[in-house]
């Protein structure tokens, strides 16, 4: 049987400093439909970490291997009919196992790598763009003219969220961070109308204020217990919440008031993309095709915040739990 080196995880789950990388990993072989890619690049997710604590379930077609998006080169496809040879440069999206020299994945989320892009920049494009259309347009029901709110500003997601909300005529974007250094970023770099740092603000409040007491259309929360009141509160009439994570806990304060629901008419809805078939990843995957063109022109800007080698990934994990960077972190194989 033929192996591969993979990052793994001593005893199955850790702190970061049981990363390692396993020379005895069992190497994928493709199925009818799947490519196997050798990697070039992978980029890191937060679910990467709770999935290395034990705290993330992972969906049945997953592997151990932590890692769900990546960039790299085809070296073996049994259907030649489907777009992709033997030799073509991709990117893509994975169940798991991006922490790896060679991952299989289905050729549906597949994408051809442009030249314009880097093996780093590629690696750190589909969960982080897939995951904010997905939140910003299936979920949130974004159209233009409406106010968005993006939580943990600058982390990957809301990047690309902010941008995204940009070109698609939002009235006004909001940001949250913890830092100024990040708000200046969202709002001087990326273009946001306003940024507040929740630790030496109260961003409902501050929100409130810039909206003349309306509140925001769409609202995209990673933080949960603690900024769940804060997000009815700022929720405009018919407002949109919509939750990809949970940091601060999943558990509600007493106290918490959920009158809003109904005075305001809200949503509030959770979402998983990993979780989701590959019919509906492929959908998301088609549209993130829609944005090459807007990559080469400058219009989306990729952001990485450090570039590793994979032997430092206990480094990238560490980095990454700092909450500290702006942008995506990646690691280079080779």
């Amino acid at each position: 049987m033929a192996t591969m080196k993979a990052v793994d995880i001593k005893n199955g789950t850790g702190p970061a400093t049981s990363l390692y990388i396993n020379a005895a990993t069992t190497k994928p072989t493709p199925s009818p439909g799947q490519a196997l890619v050798k990697v070039k690049a992978f980029g890191l997710n937060r679910m990467d970490i709770l999935q290395r604590e034990g705290h993330y379930p992972l969906p049945p077609q997953a592997p151990k291997t932590l890692g769900v998006e990546f960039s790299g080169t085809i070296e073996e496809v049994p259907n030649t009919n489907c777009g992709f040879k033997i030799g073509d440069e991709v990117f893509g999206l994975a169940y798991g196992g991006a922490y790896a020299e060679y991952i299989v994945v289905n050729t549906k989320m597949l994408l051809h790598k442009p030249h314009h892009l880097s093996w780093e920049q590629a690696a750190g494009v589909p969960e982080t763009w897939i995951t904010a259309t997905q939140a910003l347009y299936l979920i949130g029901e974004f159209t233009k003219g409406k106010s968005v709110l993006w939580h943990a500003g600058a982390s990957s997601v809301s990047i690309a969220g902010v941008q995204l909300s940009n070109v698609g005529g939002a009235s006004s974007i909001y940001v949250t961070a913890g830092s100024d250094e990040k708000i200046s970023f969202c709002v001087n770099e990326l273009g946001a109308t306003a940024g507040y740092n929740y630790k030496t603000q109260n961003w409902s409040e501050e929100i409130l204020k810039a909206t003349d007491g309306k509140g925001v259309d769409v609202i995209i929360d990673f933080v949960g217990q603690n900024y769940f009141q804060g997000n009815l509160d700022v929720a405009a009439r018919d407002g949109r919440i919509v939750t990809l994570g949970a940091m601060s806990g999943t558990r509600l304060k007493e106290g918490v008031d959920i009158g809003a629901f109904l005075r305001k008419r809200l949503r509030f809805e959770g979402s998983s993309l990993r979780s989701r078939d590959e019919e509906y990843q492929g959908r998301l995957r088609d549209k993130l095709e829609e944005y090459i063109e807007k990559f080469e022109d400058g219009t989306f800007k990729i952001y990485i915040d450090k570039v590793l080698p994979w032997e430092q990934v206990v480094e990238a994990h560490e980095l990454m739990e700092k909450n500290t960077s702006k942008g995506k972190i990646i690691c280079t194989i080779g």
